[in-house]
Order: C-alpha cells, then sequence, then structure tokens
C-alpha cells in the first residue's frame, strides 16, 4: 500500500514537472532474491540493509505474531536503524515493528504506538517510551509509528503533503481512501518539539480560526487581536506553515466539508453553509480546485466504497 501511494505520488507530481526524477524505491532484506512473506506472498528483495547507506523514508512492515521472535532474530537491524536515525532519515513503523525502534533506544522518552493487541506487553518491556494507546499515529520528530495496517495510509498522504505539497496529496487522497481518512492533524500525536513550527502567536491563530471558522473572517481584526499588522500575519504563517492564514482557513474549510459529505446527508448548500462558504457556487468551485471533483461526485465515491447493511 504505501509503495502503490508514493508512486502515485510521483507519477502526479512528474505529470506536472518532468524533470522530477522518477522514486528509487528498494525493498529490503538480509539476503537479496525472493522473500516469502507470513501470508505467502513472494516478494524480490534487491538490497540489503548494508547496502542503504542514506534514504529519505524508511518504511517497518508490520511483523505476523509475537514481535520479539523476529526481534531476536535480527539484533544486527537495530545499530542500522540508529544510524539511519541520526541521519535524520523519516523512519515509519507499523504495527508492531515498533518494537525494533524502541529495542534501537530511539524511542526513549518519546511518543510510540503499536499494535492494540501488545500494548500492554510493549509497556511493559519499554517502560521509558511513552506509549500512546490512544493514538493510531505517532510522531517524535523523524520517527513515525502507525498502530495499524490502515493507518499508514492515513499517514502516507500527510508525508505525500511534506514532499509534494497539499494538491498532489489531495489528489492522492481521492484516489486511495477518501472514505475513511481524517486530517493527521486530527487523530496523531505529536511531541511538542516534533511540531512544524514554535510561534505561539500563530499556533493561537491557528486556534482561534479553527473556532471560528464558519464565520466571515476578517484577518485585520485577526492581526489587532494578536497586536500584529496584517502583514507581519502573513509573512509569519508563511514562515511557520509555508501558507498563508487564508489558504489555511480555506483547507480547515475544504477539510470540514469532506467530512459532512463523508458522514451526513445534509445538502450541498448545508454542507458549504456550514463550513464557512456563504455562496454554494463558489463552495462547488473551490472543493473541485482542492479534490479534483464536485462535492457530489465526491460523496459518491465516499458512499460507493461503504458497506451497507441489508
Amino acid at each position: 500500500m504505501p509503495l502503490e501511494i508514493l508512486n502515485a505520488a510521483n507519477e502526479v507530481a512528474r505529470s506536472k514537472d518532468r524533470r522530477l526524477p522518477k522514486l528509487n524505491i528498494q525493498i529490503v532484506s538480509e539476503t537479496l532474491g525472493s522473500v516469502i512473506t507470513a501470508g505467502g506472498l513472494s516478494i524480490n528483495a534487491n538490497a540489503t540493509p548494508a547496502m542503504i547507506e542514506q534514504t529519505d523514508l524508511l518504511i517497518l512492515p508490520s511483523l505476523w505474531r509475537n514481535p520479539m521472535t523476529t526481534l531476536k532474530q535480527y539484533p544486527q537491524l537495530l545499530p542500522w536503524l540508529s544510524r539511519l536515525a541520526i541521519q535524520q532519515s523519516i523512519i515509519c513503523a507499523v504495527g508492531t515493528s515498533s518494537y525494533f525502534l524502541a529495542a534501537a533506544g530511539l524511542l526513549e522518552q518519546k511518543a510510540a504506538t503499536t499494535h492494540w493487541y501488545y500494548c500492554d506487553h510493549f509497556a511493559k518491556r519499554y517502560p521509558t517510551v511513552k506509549l500512546k494507546r490512544q493514538h493510531l499515529i505517532t510522531q517524535a520528530d523523524n520517527l513515525y509509528c502507525a498502530g495499524s495496517v490502515n493507518s499508514i495510509a492515513d499517514l502516507m498522504v500527510h508525508l505525500i503533503e511534506r514532499f509534494y505539497g497539499h494538491s498532489i496529496a489531495r489528489q492522492v487522497e481521492g484516489q486511495f481512501s477518501p472514505e475513511i481518512r481524517k486530517p493527521f492533524a486530527d487523530h496523531a500525536y505529536a511531541l511538542p518539539e516534533s511540531s512544524p513550527h514554535q510561534d505561539e502567536t500563530i499556533i493561537e491563530a491557528q486556534e482561534w480560526l479553527r473556532k471560528n471558522f464558519q464565520q466571515t473572517v476578517k484577518f485585520e481584526q485577526l492581526a489587532q487581536r494578536l497586536n500584529i499588522s496584517s502583514r507581519s500575519l502573513n509573512r509569519r504563517f508563511k514562515q511557520a506553515l509555508g501558507i498563508t492564514a487564508n489558504e489555511y482557513l480555506h483547507k480547515y474549510r475544504i477539510d470540514n466539508a469532506k467530512e459532512l459529505l463523508r458522514t451526513s446527508n445534509i445538502t450541498i448548500s448545508e454542507v458549504a453553509a456550514q463550513s464557512g462558504f456563504q455562496d454554494g457556487s463558489y463552495f462547488c468551485a473551490r472543493f473541485k480546485q482542492a479534490m479534483g471533483q464536485t462535492p457530489l461526485a465526491y460523496r459518491k465515491a465516499v458512499r460507493g466504497k461503504l458497506f451497507k447493511l441489508i
């Protein structure tokens, strides 16, 4: 799943700019050649850990059954993971592969999660790790843990936005899982130091916009509330988040509209109004610009993939 999502994002990006390189993806195993998974699937490994001196992203797949069996079988992976972490590679552990990060000492006093069935065992074995049982995704600097196979899809969309930008992330999201995904920030736990910025004024602005997004927002008044100029508000927003305050508000409104389209039967006009858009036609145009499809098409795509009780 992560490979399909990453390749889709790369293809979309390259369709817009052919100068961008193709992804260099390696399937890493202790030995080269065919590897048979627990489910009987044959995967061709084209690299060993010794061959990977540097990488931007490493995904550790979930382990089948008791993770301690695999952990004891491959202790040589621990110094390799430590070296990549020092190099600031992004490392994502799916399910019980978080045991490898903990055993390597990378999660000391850091947030982590694991498969729900092993939470008690994980907490007992690694008491210095800040286990977040209630979160399916955690972030601690460049270390991510996804508690389930499904949640890795949410995490990949978040990383695609980091690598390729908001527009491509939304296109990929719509293609793969519009019916299940919630924004990363809504259900992920991140340590304060892992926050994308530390500008307390902009954090206050973000909180105010999230509370008042349904109203008509005047950024001049927001700037006065924060005791800064409108120019400073936009400059600091851009510096902290890479987007302007207006773009942040628009994105939050679109995310709210998506949730309403997924979970309610209210009309498109009502979705627009409850998401802070005063004009239904304008809402439809902006939604299509952001998601690549109309609100109605999005709702049909979502509802078409939901299970129905008969």
